[in-house]
This record gives structure tokens, sequence and C-alpha cells, in this order.
């Protein structure tokens, strides 16, 4: 007869714990978002956090700065917590609390820089994702406050991350070149490629002016794994929203954390954006308090309604 003890013991005290081990694991994902948190203005941590919400993930925040607005408002308080990032980190540590994703977007000093890195060197395990939104700078101008030792440790940085999100301003700054407001196609997959090859898979560049269409912008990305480039046009609308970086780089996590491929993530960010645009565009609204998330946060819910991604050759 079979000996039903000998059964038991193959399978453990308990034949149910590898069920419940599985379901143990089946954990609600943590992103650690390393921003600025505003007060007014959904911009940083604003967005981050209900966008990634929303996408259905625990959203940790390190905050670098508390400010009563955004930094575009005329007046604004500002509270620099750069020693109290580091005090966080050490108390996480001394907890044992992990992340699935890392993912940093505006700092405001090297240092802050400095803490970001080592965080992630101590913290990142193999499986992990790191996302870089290399906050500096548009229009050919670094922001107020950036120096270039910022953009300095801001390349050391991008190093160690999965994904970057530059816009045109920022892709020169991390190569070192001098701004061009225009770039062809095949100077724009070089500058992507170059960018890849100092550490990050996906490059992702935003604000690209499409030639002979002053109605239209687009997205560049360069996948290294599967060596491909990627690019998505969508319409441009005369209004400025500060945060939409933000939000297309929060998308795009958010996206590719629930196992999007690149090029879905790219038409599901950037068709948010738009959504976002169009819902506040027609109100008599201050721009500065950036796009009206509340009127679109249920369509990230949905799926994508129109592809509109080309696959460059």
């Amino acid at each position: 007869m079979p000996n039903n003890n000998d059964d038991k013991s193959r399978m453990g005290a308990d034949p149910t714990a590898h069920i419940c081990e599985r379901l143990f694991h089946n954990h609600v994902k943590k992103i650690v978002a390393v921003h600025d948190l505003s007060g007014v203005g959904r911009v940083s941590l604003m967005a981050v956090i209900p966008i990634l919400s929303t996408m259905g993930f625990q959203v940790c925040p390190l905050p670098t700065a508390i400010l009563s607005t955004h930094t575009q408002y005329p007046v604004y308080s500002f509270l620099d917590l750069t020693d109290e990032m580091r005090r966080i980190i050490c108390k996480w540590e001394q907890l044992g609390v992990r992340f699935d994703a890392f993912y940093s977007g505006y700092l405001g000093s090297p240092r802050q820089v400095q803490i970001v890195e080592d965080f992630i060197q101590k913290f990142r395990r193999p499986s992990d994702l790191v996302v870089v939104d290399p906050v500096m700078g548009d229009n050919g101008s670094l922001y107020r406050g950036i120096t270039e030792d910022m953009v300095t440790e801001m390349r050391k940085l991008i190093c160690m991350a999965d994904i970057i999100t530059p816009n045109m301003t920022e892709l020169f700054c991390l190569l070192g070149r001098p701004f061009k407001e225009r770039m062809d196609d095949a100077e724009l997959k070089a500058a992507l490629r170059e960018l890849s090859d100092r550490g990050p898979s996906i490059v992702i560049v935003t604000s690209v002016p499409v030639k002979d269409d002053p109605h239209s912008t687009s997205v560049y990305a360069y996948n290294r794994l599967g060596n491909r480039y990627w690019k998505v046009t969508c319409p441009y609308l005369p209004a400025h929203y500060p945060g939409t970086g933000d939000t297309f780089t929060s998308v795009i996590t958010g996206s590719l954390m629930q196992g999007d491929s690149l090029p879905i993530a790219l038409d599901r960010a950037t068709q948010f954006i738009l959504q976002g645009i169009r819902a506040t565009f027609g109100y008599e609204y201050n721009n500065l308090d950036g796009i009206m998330l509340e009127k679109v946060l249920h369509n990230l819910d949905m799926p994508i309604q129109v592809s509109s991604y080309e696959l460059l050759e």
C-alpha cells in the first residue's frame, strides 16, 4: 500500500503551501517615484501618483522637495528635502522594503542625483525596472538652476537606467552637443543609438518637430534589445500645460510594467496626453494648473483606440 505519510513528506507539511506562496508573490507592484511635490499644479508627484495608481500600482513617493506651487508660477515656497531623502532611504533599508521599479523625474541638485544613484545601486534587483526622466531644460535652454555639474551627474544616472525619456533639448545636453531644433530621421536614429550604448535599453525622445507640418509633433524611440526604432505622430495643440512630460513618462512606465510592448506604450502615452489636452482646452482655465487629469484618468483602463505607431527602417 502507498504510504500517505511519505506522500505528505514529499509535498511538505502543508500541501497548499505552494499555492499560498504563489498568491503571496502575486502582489501589487511597488514603484518608487523620486519627484518633488507641489501643492498646486498637476506636475511631478501630483501627476505620477494618480496615473500609476489608476494603472494598478502602489506608488511610494521619495519626495525631493515640497513646493506651494510648481516653479512656473510667479511666486512659490520651496522646502528642500535632500537630507530627508537619505533618512527615508535608510528607514526603508531597515524595514527591508523592496520596489519593482524606480522612477525619477526632476532632481534639484547634483547631490540629489548622487543620492538616487546610490539608492538604485543599493536596492535594485536584477528584475527591477529603472526609468529616468532627465528633466533639465526645454526649447534649447536649461531650466533655471540647472548647472553643468547637474548635466554631468545626470549623464551618470542615465547609464543605470533601463528607459530614459528626454525631450530634444535634454537629448543634446546628454550627448554634449549644441542644440539643433531639427534633425532628419538618420541623425535622430544615430543620436538615440548613441545614448542607448551608454546604458539604457530604451531611449524615447519627445517633442520632435515634424518637417513641413507645424500642426504635428512626434515621439521617437529606440529599443536596443530588438534593434528597432519606433515613431508616433500626433496633432500639436497650441497650448502649454506644465506636467505633460511627467504624465507621458508615467503612462510609459505603467504600460511597460503591465506588459505592453514599447510601441503600444508609446501609443497609450501620446493618446492620453492628447485626450487630456483636449479635455482641458475648452475651459476658461489657468493653464499653469496643468491638464485636467481627473477628466481622463478612466481612459487608462480602455484599449488603444487607433494605433498610430510606425516602425522605422
